[in-house]
């Protein structure tokens, strides 16, 4: 059986096989009681290391055309390529050859969400990822 990572939009429903599942979210859902995260979909762990910061986490939600959204991502690859995060990635990435897992934010459209850069990420470090 083949382990692998889920990218997932946190909220959606669970899929077969999914395992653990991680919000890689600046902020935890709002409303909602932490005792109901994982029950309601939304994750099992919050992890928000791998979050834009918020200042990027704004400029990400703005960005309307596709040069404002290449500089979105050129900047989130920039944090992502600090030590801890780095390791953080190079982590969920070798965690993938063993376990079945999800990493996941909220945003509706993941094209445009910095959890498609997460993907590319994490698969430029060789990770297993279920489409």
């Amino acid at each position: 059986m083949s382990m692998a990572i889920r990218i997932v939009r946190l909220g959606s429903e669970r899929t077969a096989g999914e395992g653990l599942r991680i919000g890689t979210v600046r902020r935890p859902p709002r409303g909602v009681p932490k005792s109901q995260f994982a029950s309601l979909n939304w994750y099992d762990v919050w992890y928000p290391n791998l979050a834009p910061s918020a200042e990027l986490m704004q400029a990400g939600r703005a960005a309307g055309t596709d040069a404002e959204w290449t500089r979105f991502a050129k900047a989130y690859r920039t944090q992502m390529a600090t030590p801890d995060n780095s390791r953080s990635l190079d982590l969920l990435a070798a965690l993938s050859h063993g376990s079945d897992f999800s990493v996941g934010c909220y945003c509706e459209d993941e094209a445009r969400c910095h959890r498609s850069l997460l993907r590319a990420l994490l698969a430029e470090r060789g990770a297993r990822i279920v489409a």
